[in-house]
This record gives C-alpha cells, sequence and structure tokens, in this order.
C-alpha cells in the first residue's frame, strides 16, 4: 500500500517509464457520505499497487504520471466521475474494456464474464460491497483491489484484435472520447427536482411542502454525520411521513423506531415547516408536457428502429448501443440537435 510521498513518487515515475497503466478505483458510497475516493488500483508491467489517497499524500504525481498514457478501465464511468469530482483528474486517453467486450458482440460483459471468456480466469468478487474506507484493508480486500487491474492489459490486447479484426477500433476509440467528456461533465443538481424522492407523485401540495423540508433534513443530517441519505430514512418512509402528515397534521405522523432522539426531534421540525408553508408558496406537481408525436414521425421511428436493429443483427451486437428506444423517437420528431449527440459510427449505421 502506497501512503508516503517517497513512495508514491518512485512509483509515479516507474508509470511515466511504463508502456502501459490500467487503472481502478474503490469508494465509500455504501458507507459514507458523500462518497470520496478510497483506493487507487495500478497495475504496470512490474506489479500491480494500492495507493491510499486517505492517507496524509499528495496525489498530483500520479495524476502527472497517467496524462502520458492510455488508461485501460472496465467499465470506467463511475471511475471517471469519481477522480474528476473529487480529484479535478481527466485523463488524455483511456481503453474500456467493457466497452470493447460490448462493441465485439459479448452478452455477457462484467469483468469475470470477460476474463472468463478471453483469458480463462474467475476472480473471487466477495469483496465487493466491503467498507473501503476502513483501515486496515483485510487481505481478501487487497486481493480483490489487486485482481481488478492485473489482467486488464492481457485483456486489452485480446480485445483490441478482435475490434480491429471486425473494422470497429474506431468505435471504439469514439466511445471511449465520450466517456471522458461525459465522466468530467457535472451538472448542478436541480433544486425544484432533487427533492423528488420515489412517491411524491401521489402527494399533494401540503405534502410536496412536508416532503421538501424532510429532503433537506436529510441531506443535511447526511453531511453532518457522514451517513448515506438512505441509512438514516429511505425514499419511500420520507413520502409516507409526507402522506400522514398532510392527511392528518403533525399528531398523525408515526417515527420508525430506530430514529435516536435527535432525528426524531429532526424529523418532526421538518414536518412543522413543511405545513407552516403558506399555500401560495406550496411547490406543484411538475407537468411534463409532450406534443403526441404525427403519424409521419411514428412511421418514421419504425423505419429506424428496423434499420438499426437489422444492422445490430448483421453485425451481432446489443441494438441499444447503436440507439435506444427513447433516441429513435427523438431523431424522428427531429429534436435539435439529437443527430448531433450520435457518435460518427452510430449515424453511420442508422443512415439510409
Amino acid at each position: 500500500m502506497i501512503q508516503t510521498a517517497a513512495d508514491l513518487a518512485e512509483l509515479s515515475a516507474r508509470i511515466q517509464g511504463a508502456p502501459w497503466v490500467s487503472v481502478d478505483t474503490e469508494a465509500d458510497s455504501l458507507h459514507a457520505y458523500p462518497e470520496k475516493l478510497c483506493l487507487l488500483q495500478i497495475a504496470i508491467p512490474d506489479g500491480a499497487y494500492l495507493v491510499d489517497p486517505l492517507a496524509d499524500v499528495h496525489l498530483e504525481p500520479v495524476w502527472e504520471a497517467f496524462d502520458r498514457h492510455e488508461l485501460i478501465f472496465h467499465a470506467a464511468d463511475y471511475d471517471l466521475h469519481l477522480l474528476s469530482k473529487g480529484h479535478n483528474f481527466r485523463p488524455t486517453a483511456i481503453f474500456d474494456t467493457m466497452w470493447a467486450a460490448r462493441l465485439v458482440g459479448d452478452e455477457k460483459f462484467g469483468l469475470n464474464d470477460v476474463l472468463t471468456k478471453y483469458l480463462g480466469l474467475t476472480l473471487e468478487k466477495g469483496a465487493q460491497k466491503a467498507d473501503w474506507g476502513k483501515r486496515p484493508l483485510t487481505p481478501r480486500m487487497i486481493e480483490y483491489a489487486l485482481n481488478d487491474v492485473r489482467y486488464l492489459f492481457e485483456l486489452r490486447e485480446k480485445l483490441t484484435a478482435r475490434l480491429k479484426e471486425l473494422g470497429r477500433l474506431e468505435w471504439h476509440q469514439q466511445t471511449c472520447a465520450k466517456l471522458i467528456e461525459e465522466g468530467s461533465r457535472h451538472e448542478p443538481a436541480d433544486p425544484q427536482t432533487v427533492w423528488r424522492t420515489k412517491g411524491h407523485d401521489l402527494l399533494d401540495e401540503t405534502g410536496l411542502a412536508v416532503l421538501r423540508e424532510l429532503w433537506h433534513w436529510r441531506e443535511k443530517d447526511a453531511l453532518r454525520t457522514g451517513r448515506p441519505p438512505f441509512f438514516i430514512l429511505k425514499h419511500e418512509t420520507l413520502s409516507a411521513i409526507a402522506t400522514a402528515a398532510a392527511a392528518g397534521g403533525i399528531r398523525a405522523v408515526k417515527l420508525p423506531h430506530f430514529l435516536t432522539p435527535t432525528r426524531r426531534e429532526g424529523v418532526l421540525d421538518a414536518v412543522e415547516r413543511g405545513l407552516a408553508v403558506p399555500e401560495n408558496e406550496r411547490p406543484r406537481h411538475i407537468r411534463v408536457r409532450s406534443r403526441r408525436m404525427t403519424r409521419q414521425e411514428l412511421d418514421d421511428a419504425d423505419v429506424l428502429k428496423e434499420r438499426r436493429d437489422k444492422r445490430a443483427k448483421e453485425l451481432a451486437i446489443d441494438p441499444t448501443i447503436i440507439a435506444a428506444r427513447g433516441t429513435l423517437f427523438s431523431l424522428a420528431r427531429k429534436d435539435s440537435d439529437e443527430w448531433g449527440q450520435l457518435l460518427p459510427w452510430q449515424r453511420d449505421l442508422l443512415r439510409d
């Protein structure tokens, strides 16, 4: 485990001179709030290493070393989001083995699935939901984490050969470039919708006002205690409390028995604030206005679907990676820049 500046500098120098680098991350989203990077797994030709982001060490040398490489990931989207949001790191180039497997037509594309198919390996995955924020890591957690990067280079070589054979390497490069772009994009939460949890659509305006206050209380409590919001109260529980309060006032609210006295008080205060919101300031249901598609647009969508499915069958790939059903409808409606949202290889397959 790399936990000192000296060890990190030495590893970074090795990374800079390495012909290839594979990377994975572990976060603590199931055990802490907000989530943070808890472990950085790195493999280069001379071995696999674990870097401890929770140690008192700056990671800039690693990011600088990474900039010189095409980084190998498996299912990179979450990793890229975590590295960008928490450490402002955006890779220059990546090779995603999961997307490579999908583009060559593999129906099963989990890491174990593709390792078994291409390398004859099966990994033990028991530590998948472990608390990666705890120290020290157990031997089982260490082995699990290292296995996530040890074999990615060999896997990349196998999949690259297959992509070239099928003439789809350019497809993969376009897909990986889009993953980098999307992983670096962080849209702020909409304050009008972020609190509308499961069950909000069944509430009246009073219930919505209570739910909004409950959600904000829970968010503050999660940040105060470092616990994920769903560990404090589930979405369904928030909606149930809001329903009861709207129907019978605060006396009708029944709180879960496991709440601490401080949290019970916080919930009841939130309910009271919600009930006290003036009628003209209560939130309303958001009505999504979508026009009915014309017969011609529906026919055009059918033509696109038929064309997509035919091409997917010819190529032996999942049709949805060419275009999802909703995308076909948007294309048929000629929604603004919908064609521009597709990758060039996807556009080519959908054109007549």
